[in-house]
């Protein structure tokens, strides 16, 4: 019983340490979204017809790397680093 116990609470610790590392990733890609962005994709992700940038709410990490790596229209944002991609990722999954 003591180790299920245990075991339940070590589950239950990592659940909690995921989920703020996720806050915290969704943070930091929220600033990064703000300002490398959110000039092209509107403020909520939306998207800019005029400017043909696609809505991009709910892209994965590996989207977000696709388009700036091969995409002409984002020289500005080749230099993210994966942290910031994925902290991109994770701000534009929040997005409904």
């Amino acid at each position: 019983m003591r180790k299920v116990l245990s075991g339940l609470a070590l589950l239950a610790s990592l659940c909690l340490f995921g989920t703020v590392a996720r806050a915290q990733d969704a943070e930091a890609g929220e600033k990064t979204y703000k300002t490398k962005c959110a000039g092209c994709h509107g403020q909520n992700a939306e998207g800019k017809p005029a400017m043909k940038a696609p809505p991009i709410k709910g892209k994965t990490a590996d989207d977000i790397q696709k388009q700036i790596t091969t995409s002409p229209k984002h020289k500005g944002v080749k230099n993210l680093t994966p942290a910031e991609v994925n902290g991109l990722a994770a701000y534009l999954a929040t997005l409904k």
